[in-house]
């Protein structure tokens, strides 16, 4: 008699789950459809992803040739350019490129109470052309262009999918190892910009319209096109195109804002195994002992 109630209640149940699933699909629906941002292949992606080094080279060269002119790198001093794990350029390659950078340091007053500037060392920061916010904001029409150190941790990837998949799909990024939001997203921002906005849109004056950032109007022009993009050497293990240039680019500034991945992860893998080899000796060791050991008779054999 009461099987019919129960499968009656369940019954109920998957309506209104299904109800819940029609309700969240149709207010996605009613909002408009979320762009879409693809997972690109990051040879740095995943449990054992490591830097490519040209792949580094060839960021830094797009962000040198076109980020630099409005983008500083505050938390990445020249010396790091050479240090393994990153880009590793030559030192005296990097010296004559901090000496012949086109922004100096303003370090420290004179008697007079001017500035005095001087050109960075290997021991500076990756400076951009503006002294303080106050002239970035003169320049850039009341904007200031983000420091780029951390720009690929401090953005990420929206889940736009229906709510009851968002429990399946994070776990499978934890099993995958999938940290790259970043990553992807600033790419999709770099070769989404549109000549012409979607009808019935209006961009403001001065802004520019782009299909993957919130609100899709964006202060900054667009730094890369297929007409305007920068060309390699034969030697730098890729030939250059505007997509290419955006995907190193994101790679070079995610390397800024976590220049240690190379040496975690290696580290991680070390730590694994030898924990797998300490867990197989102590087993070894438990079946030693207790191997030697006889059972005890319970007081019903013993009966």
């Amino acid at each position: 008699m009461k099987r019919p109630a129960a499968i009656s209640h369940t019954a109920m149940a998957l309506v209104i789950l299904l109800a819940f699933a029609a309700a969240g699909t149709a207010q996605a629906a009613g909002d408009g459809e979320a762009p879409h941002i693809k997972r690109y292949d990051w040879p740095f992606a995943g449990l054992a992803g490591q830097y490519n080094t040209q792949q580094l080279q060839r960021g830094f060269q797009v962000y040198q040739q076109v980020c630099a002119a409005c983008h500083s790198l505050n938390r990445v001093r020249f010396r790091n350019l050479t240090e393994p794990g990153g880009p590793q350029f030559p030192v005296e390659a990097v010296k004559a490129l901090a000496a012949s950078w086109p922004y100096t340091i303003a370090k420290k007053f004179d008697t007079e109470g001017k500035l005095i500037e001087r050109l960075p060392t290997m021991a500076d920061p990756v400076i951009g052309p503006y002294k303080s916010e106050e002239e970035a904001r003169e320049a850039q029409n009341d904007r200031v262009p983000p420091d780029l150190s951390l720009i690929t941790s401090a953005r990420s990837v929206e889940n736009h999918a229906p709510w009851y998949l968002h429990v399946p799909q994070m776990a499978w990024d934890i099993v995958t190892g999938y940290q790259e939001g970043g990553a992807d997203y600033l790419t999709a921002l770099l070769t989404s910009f549109k000549d012409e906005p979607p009808a019935g849109f209006e961009v403001s004056e001065g802004l520019y319209y782009n299909a993957v950032f919130p609100g899709h109007q964006l202060g900054m022009p667009p730094p890369l096109s297929k007409d305007n993009f920068i060309e390699y050497q034969e030697d730098a293990g890729a030939k250059g195109s505007f997509e290419q240039n955006a995907r190193d680019v994101t790679a070079f500034l995610y390397w800024s804002a976590d220049p240690n991945l190379d040496a975690r992860k290696r580290l991680g893998w070390q730590v694994l195994v030898y924990l797998l080899i300490t867990t197989v000796l102590l087993y070894a060791v438990k079946k030693h002992i207790w191997g030697r050991l006889k059972a005890k008779p319970s007081e019903t054999e013993s009966a």
